[in-house]
């Protein structure tokens, strides 16, 4: 009776410490955006990795929104759910913003594991040209 009480102790421990080093890997990205024909619209390619593991986090739900850091609740990005793309752990969404500036895109992972990360990026306008081609941003 011993036995077979410590032996269930023993496998729940496990259990639960395998568990909490699962729940404990945290994702990051890559994410690239350029503009399309459509002004103030954007295809962003985001590639998701474990942040520990670095291995791509294939089968993720992501879903990518966006905010403007300077006018908080005046411009937002209704959240779109991003495709799965070419290889394990890539991702492919469409943005339109309200205007050009500071963005502030919101990815909510959830699948495999469940983070938030926000990258602020810049699109277009004031800081010239080149920031309407690619943005690269890692976190």
């Amino acid at each position: 009776m011993v036995r077979t009480a410590l032996a269930i102790a023993a496998a729940v421990s496990a259990a639960l410490w395998t568990g909490g080093a699962a729940t404990a890997e945290r994702a990051k990205a890559t994410v690239e955006c350029a503009p399309t024909a459509e002004r103030l619209v954007y295809d962003c390619k985001i590639v998701l990795m474990g942040r520990k593991s670095g291995q791509p986090l294939a089968g993720a739900k992501l879903v990518v929104g966006a905010d403007m850091p300077s006018m908080p609740l005046a411009h937002n990005v209704r959240p779109v759910t991003a495709a799965p793309g070419e290889k394990p752990g890539m991702y492919e969404a469409r943005i339109e913003l309200e205007m050009h500036g500071e963005w502030a895109l919101r990815l909510d992972v959830s699948g495999p594991l469940r983070d938030r990360l926000i990258h602020k990026m810049h699109f277009g306008g004031a800081k010239g040209a080149e920031t309407d081609h690619k943005h690269h941003m890692k976190k």
